[in-house]
């Protein structure tokens, strides 16, 4: 007998762990299809505009490809108007972290979900301190392997919750999805949240 607690009824256009794991902690099984897009950014185009723009074209990347709805999300770390996406190498990531260091930075999750309504999306804004770092810290997290495919070049979820101070606002949208507003597109595209099931 086919449990349907584990029937995907949500394709995810992104090959996040994170995403997954935030999409299972809500009861929402889905499938994985990552999309592949250019994700430069346009010529005078905001961050938040930035991020949710990517959030729509991935989502609208994988529409066709697969009859469930689309989720299509994208993170970014900001600060001084800078957006800081994934770092190309140990030079790159630890340039961006004492960028961060001692400062109160934003991150940007948005999320664009696809179904009957088109495609959805919003876009969440979290205030993030981070502690004075030192050069041998940044070094080292380095080695941990752990930055290298974070926006910002780290994972509030890992190792470098002990480098946060403060957060104001929306921790799951830090790691990678914001599960509150996230629940809301699901359910306006009719996307169950708990496997569709409720104590009867």
């Amino acid at each position: 007998m086919r449990d349907d607690n584990h029937t995907p009824v949500l394709c995810l256009a992104s090959a996040s762990p994170r995403r997954q794991a935030l999409l299972a902690s809500i009861g929402v099984p889905v499938s994985v299809l990552p999309s592949d897009i250019d994700e430069t950014p346009l010529e005078a185009e905001s961050p938040t505009a930035y991020v949710e723009r990517l959030a729509v074209a991935k989502a609208q990347a994988a529409v066709g490809k697969t009859a469930l709805p689309v989720l299509g999300s994208d993170t970014a770390v900001v600060i001084d108007s800078t957006i800081l996406g994934k770092p190309n190498n140990q030079q790159h990531a630890a340039e961006m972290l004492r960028m961060l260091s001692g400062r109160t930075h934003q991150v940007l999750t948005a999320v664009a979900v696809s179904g009957p309504l088109g495609i959805p999306s919003c876009c969440v804004a979290t205030d993030v301190t981070m502690r004075e770092l030192t050069a041998k810290e940044i070094a080292c997290y380095w080695l941990t392997g752990e930055p290298a495919d974070k926006a910002g070049g780290y994972a509030i979820q890992g190792l470098a919750a002990i480098f946060i101070e403060q957060i104001q606002g929306s921790h799951s949208a830090v790691v990678g999805l914001p599960l509150f507003e996230t629940t809301r597109l699901l359910r306006q595209q009719g996307v169950p949240v708990w496997a569709g099931r409720y104590p009867s």
